[in-house]
Order: structure tokens, then sequence, then C-alpha cells
């Protein structure tokens, strides 16, 4: 064998830019995330989702530590999994950034948890924390889904895709 030569199980250090821009070909749904109550109620921007379990019905999401919402969805139990669609990229860029992020302008009700589901969602999930696992950076809260709805019209999702928002049909 060369000295110089790569050994081919050899990892290398992973560049963190390189694995965002690998990861960002991955077609992701967009969500904002909503939990607490009256004026503790919060939302933030996620597309970390994914369906666990249908039996029994687990989802779970992945939430920042610095999160502004991890420790209202901490204190509460529960959430709300609202799933947007094409024509809400205002929306979630809103609870994208801190300083936006409100639920007083926005239409919403209350779920079977209390937590708030946003009115115009192309579906959505009420869910109530099984368990937290702080790994990494992210707190993945995996959860019971305690009930759902969606609209009798359909619309375009919203989607990530390569660093951007857009609609489905557009992500090519």
């Amino acid at each position: 064998m060369q000295p110089d030569a790569q050994q081919p199980n050899q990892p290398r250090p992973v560049d963190t830019a390189m694995l965002r821009r690998v990861c960002g070909h991955f077609v992701t749904g967009v969500t904002v995330i909503t939990s607490g109550s009256g004026t503790q109620a919060a939302g933030t921007t996620v597309n970390s989702f994914t369906s666990v379990s249908l039996d029994p019905p687990l989802v779970l999401i992945c939430l920042h530590n610095d999160s502004r919402l991890r420790p209202v969805v901490e204190g509460t139990g529960a959430y709300v999994v609202n799933f947007l669609s094409a024509q809400q990229e205002v929306l979630a860029r809103k609870f994208a950034a801190k300083a936006t992020a409100s639920l007083r302008d926005v239409a919403h009700r209350p779920s079977a948890t209390g937590t708030p589901v946003l009115d115009d969602a192309l579906g959505f999930l009420s869910c109530r924390v099984v368990s937290a696992t702080e790994v990494g950076d992210h707190t993945i809260f995996v959860s019971e889904v305690v009930d759902m709805g969606m609209p009798t019209r359909f619309e375009q999702p919203l989607v990530f895709f390569r660093g951007a928002l857009r609609a489905l049909q557009e992500a090519r």
C-alpha cells in the first residue's frame, strides 16, 4: 500500500455548507408548527416533519435547541403540524423570521389539544408529545396524533427544494 493513498473507509470531516447543499436536493413539505394558547401561542416554520407509525399514530418534528417554540412545546406538551399550500409562502416566511412570528394576525382556531390550527392550512395534525430527545443541536419530538383535518378543496403543497420555497409543480 502507498503511504499517501486514502483509505476507502476513512471518514473525512463533514463540510456543513456542503451538507446543506446536498440535503437541499431532498424535497420536503413545509409546515408551520403551532403550540401554546392565548398570549403564549407561538409558531415556527419547519420542514423536519415525518410520519413515524400508523398504529399507534405517531409523527415527529425536529426543533432547533434555540428555537423560540421549543420551550412552548415542552411546556404545553402538545403542538399542531399545519401543512402549507403553495399560496401560503408569505405565511411560511413570516413564521421563519423571529421578528415577525406572531399568531395575532393569522386566522386560527383551537385544536383538540387547545393548540392553534391555522384556518387556511392544507391539512393539520394535532399532537401530544410522547417523548423528546436532544440530538446534536436539535430536539426530536415524537408525538401521538389525537386529531386531524384537511379541506375538501385541492391545493398544491408548498415545498422546499434547493434552498427555495416553491409550488410542487415548480420543483424541477
